[in-house]
């Protein structure tokens, strides 16, 4: 197959810019600037030994601070939760190793089934009628919510909470971008959405009010009264929730919310150095038939046994493009695998148990940590495993300290909003030990003083 697309040989390169009417890859490159080029060889090391090779790749790793070294206290929407060893062994089992994408059911049901499951489990967890079969992250699994109100109301702004993630925001608004929709902030002062502002910014214009609960600085929002606020004005609620915090928290369609978005990282898949990640999505029945990706469903086959294919298929390489939901052109199914091997293994007791301690052990460490003379707690609104901490001293410099003796301190929040330029982000998993958040509250206490 690499032949295919790949000049592998001189000749082979020669002939293929003889197709293009090139006499030289320098010729092809003639009308890129010269300022723009490398004036320069690219310097390149001599090729290694594979051995050689691996050691040098490991020493590279060794210089990043990651969670198997350090104790990880950040967060900001990647979370250090446990990740069960089933997950690593059964995601590589053969059942599994189907269709990348499973247009042939037949030659897909280990695929299709899991998929079916994962749905199963995240439309329970959410409070929704129906979930699809994931989407690449939270970020973008947002940006379709907000444009799949502005295609379900025909309206075209859309309101949102700044308790949103700034960098799910950013993605909205590169998404909205193309359809014109219009993007209209509401301020959380005091670190939950100020519902006053909110019911005087939605209006008959608004397809949908978006909150995140908990939201980027940790703290509880009342979904409840956002979903009167948005359906007085005839649009819709899209909330973003960590289904890891579901197995303690009200699922957000049970409190009136109309499409449920978020990151399921938590939910079994190792944070990576920042991805690949896993994007829930779920919505009401009657939003069904415009919900972007695609739908797997359980049916019969003609003998009568049970099957599973892909029900509703909305992608434009299904259907045509005037008429698709999206263009995400695949799912993150081997994401979406760990994310129902974790629900599996675990079950609701061990995700009720996930979500409590990490509650006990987040509100264990603010209470310590508020303790250290000029530390304090930045918003007084309830929180569940994160929280922001106003500090005396520059954040990045004690987050870069901390590092320095082996813990991952938290997000210094200036390059997200500036009027918390003394803050820092800390989030406390049920992975953190009773030692370990005392000797973060010991350093930390050293680092301020």
């Amino acid at each position: 197959m690499a032949s295919r697309f790949i000049a592998n040989t001189p000749e082979e390169q020669k002939r293929m810019l003889g197709v293009i009417g090139a006499a030289s890859l320098e010729e092809l490159l003639v009308r890129i600037p010269a300022k723009a080029r490398l004036p320069r060889a690219l310097g390149l090391p001599a090729a290694m030994a594979e051995t050689d090779l691996i050691r040098h790749m490991k020493a590279l790793a060794a210089r990043n601070a990651d969670a198997d070294a350090h104790v990880c206290f950040m967060g900001g929407g990647s979370y250090d939760h446990y990740v069960p060893s089933p997950i690593n062994h059964l995601i590589s089992r053969g059942e599994f190793f189907t269709a990348y994408t499973p247009y042939q059911p037949e030659a897909s049901q280990g695929t299709l089934r899991t998929i079916y499951e994962y749905q199963t489990m995240l439309a329970e967890l959410t409070g929704m009628d129906v979930a699809n079969a994931s989407i690449y992250d939270g970020a973008s699994s947002l940006a379709e919510a907000a444009l799949m109100a502005h295609a379900a109301t025909g309206r075209g702004e859309v309101v949102l909470s700044r308790g949103v993630n700034p960098l799910y925001r950013r993605v909205v608004a590169t998404y909205g971008e193309g359809p014109g929709v219009r993007l209209r902030d509401v301020a959380a002062p005091e670190g939950v959405t100020d519902l006053a502002a909110a019911k005087k910014a939605v209006g008959p214009k608004t397809a949908a009010l978006v909150v995140q609960t908990p939201n980027f600085y940790g703290c509880l929002e009342d979904v409840a009264a956002a979903a009167e606020i948005a359906h007085a004005a005839g649009a819709l609620l899209v909330v973003a929730a960590d289904p890891v915090n579901l197995g303690v928290l009200e699922g957000p369609g049970k409190l009136g919310a109309d499409i449920v978005v978020g990151e399921g990282q938590g939910l079994g898949v190792p944070m990576s150095f920042g991805g690949p990640n896993l994007g829930v999505f779920a919505a009401k029945n009657d939003l069904v038939r415009r919900m972007p990706g695609r739908l797997v469903g359980a049916t019969v086959d003609r003998d009568g046994a049970r099957g599973f294919v892909l029900t509703l298929q909305t992608r434009e390489q299904h259907i045509r493009r005037a008429k698709a939901t999206s263009n995400i052109c695949t799912n993150v199914a081997l994401c979406a695998l760990m994310a129902t091997i974790y629900l599996a293994t675990l079950g609701r007791r061990g995700l009720v148990r996930v979500g409590e301690l990490s509650a006990a052990k987040a509100h264990y460490a603010a209470e310590r940590l508020a303790k250290i003379p000029g530390v304090s707690l930045r918003f007084a609104a309830p929180f569940f495993k994160e929280f922001a901490l106003k500090l005396p001293k520059s954040p990045e410099r004690v987050a870069a300290r901390l590092a320095r003796q082996g813990f991952l301190a938290g997000v210094p929040l200036k390059s997200f909003d500036r009027t918390l330029a003394d803050c820092l982000l800390v989030a406390v998993t049920e992975q953190r030990t009773k030692d370990e958040i005392d000797a973060f509250v010991a350093a930390l206490e050293k680092a301020v003083a």
